[in-house]
């Protein structure tokens, strides 16, 4: 099977579950067919444990595998090298932002050793909340045209941030996909209470990345779900106002993103900035309309400027709000 499951030590890039080095078999693998594809989760997730493993649950076969989900299934020589990345992201959401930012030098590493091998292969990356972080970053790290497109779905970044990375070389020859959604807006609350932004005033990326080869896509608004079916790409519409995982389990989702990453002249970022609104709708637009007693159990206030609606909001709180208890809590 074309999957090479590596994480990420403090130390140095380690095949999962095996003694080899992980540089030996990324080399032995660069020169296959097809373009690669790294994945990396998001918060909450710790290779190698028994509950928290992101390669039994995002990169296992399960019911939402993304290798699976992405094509990596074995069955067409051609169909590439996915790489599923996994890091220790579990702590404080502070501690864990700043790990994610220096993972891109690891992250960066690997994308290197590919290139080093294999000059005109396709690089692409798909990341998932604070794994975004970690993909961003790695751009500071890298020459001009080294990855081609990336999909940051609900990224737990700023947009300050992603702007000026999207400004380094490898910045700005990337294109990337980035995917958003109003039933995230507690999650980027949450995190932009809890993690300092370089830029006072700053919000996520979930209000959109000022960038030319950058597009976003705002899964629950009922305009993007029809231009997006026009072009063959059905995507379901949301069945909840909260939910951080919805830019991968909603029916639909995955094959846009892998139409995006394996078949990129069918869908140019020229063609996405055309037919899709220009700004994403703002922030808690699906939760005001709520019932309020639908909103007591466990509720916090936010204050930050970017977070009010009027003066201040009450909100649930982002663990009480999962959906699914098997899934990390941010």
């Amino acid at each position: 099977m074309p999957l090479l499951r590596i994480n990420a030590t403090p130390s140095a890039l380690a095949l999962h579950d095996t003694a080899q080095a992980a540089p030996y078999r990324l080399c032995a693998l660069a020169s296959k067919p097809g373009p690669a594809v790294i994945m990396v989760h998001g918060y909450k997730y710790a290779p190698g444990t028994e509950d928290h493993c992101p390669h039994r649950k995002l990169f296992g076969k399960t019911e939402h595998s993304w290798p699976v989900a992405l094509g990596f299934e074995g069955a067409h020589p051609a169909e590439g090298l996915g790489i599923a990345f996994g890091w220790f992201a579990r702590g404080s959401l502070r501690t864990v932002h700043q790990r994610a930012s220096q993972l891109g030098a690891q992250l960066a590493a690997v994308i290197q050793m590919l290139k080093a091998h294999s000059p005109q292969r396709p690089i692409h990356i798909i990341a998932h909340s604070m794994g975004s972080e970690a993909a961003l970053s790695a751009l500071a790290h890298l020459p001009a045209g080294a990855v081609d497109r990336m999909v940051l779905l609900t990224g737990a970044t700023y947009a300050g941030r992603a702007k000026s990375l999207l400004a380094t070389p490898a910045g700005r020859t990337v294109r990337v996909l980035n995917v958003t959604s109003r039933e995230n807006d507690l999650f980027d609350a949450a995190f932009e209470r809890l993690v300092k932004a370089d830029t006072p005033g700053d919000c996520t990326i979930g209000q959109g990345i000022e960038a030319q080869n950058a597009v976003t896509v705002q899964l629950d608004c009922p305009k993007t779900i029809t231009r997006l079916q026009q072009i063959g790409l059905p995507i379901s519409p949301p069945s909840k106002r909260i939910c951080h995982w919805s830019a991968y389990k909603r029916p639909g989702v995955m094959r846009m993103y892998s139409r995006f990453l394996r078949d990129p002249e069918t869908l140019p970022l020229a063609q996405l900035k055309a037919i899709l609104p220009e700004k994403p709708a703002p922030r808690w637009s699906r939760l005001l309309p709520m019932p309020a007693q639908a909103r007591t159990r466990r509720q916090f206030r936010l204050s930050h400027p970017a977070h009010a609606v009027g003066s201040t909001l009450c909100l649930q709180d982002a663990a009480y709000a999962r959906s699914d208890k098997n899934e990390p809590a941010y």
